[in-house]
């Protein structure tokens, strides 16, 4: 049986390909959604890609994923810097976690350096644009193997 994964995409990121293209790029979420699909086909893993800009809609898909999903692959956006609710539904759920983000957070304002995501996750992988996603598919196919 494949592993299944869901890949959950917090606020803003809708608006990828046109904002702020010197630090996003120009790479669309459904560009990248469309390879992260191909990707995991190509690793044997079933995946769900979502996108919302509400904090309760992220943290309801969450618990759904719980019984459904293998893994959680999760770019917060903004809420990486301050949702507690969200870090508390992560640990929650008690599935595997990656966080993801596009441009290197350690390289940029210094709040954007501080997940409270990130110490309930496996990992994290930022810095690699749209690749970031395929990154954090392959380290999920390691961890699910």
């Amino acid at each position: 049986m494949r592993k299944r994964i869901i890949v959950i995409n917090g606020p803003n990121l809708n608006l990828l390909g046109t904002r702020e293209t010197d630090v996003y790029g120009t790479v669309t979420l459904a560009e990248i959604a469309a390879a992260v699909v191909e990707e995991a086909d190509s690793l044997g893993l079933d995946v769900d890609f979502i996108q919302t800009n509400h904090e309760g809609e992220i943290i309801d898909k969450l618990h759904e994923s719980r019984g459904k999903y293998d893994l959680v692959i999760l770019n917060p956006g903004a809420y990486t810097h301050y949702s507690i609710a969200i870090r508390d539904a992560v640990k929650a759920v008690e599935l595997p976690c990656i966080e993801v983000h596009l441009s290197n957070v350690h390289a940029r304002e210094e709040f954007r350096s501080k997940s409270v995501i990130a110490p309930v996750c496996v990992g994290q992988i930022s810095g690699f644009g749209a690749n970031s996603y395929i990154i954090a598919l392959k380290a999920a196919a390691l961890l699910l193997s």
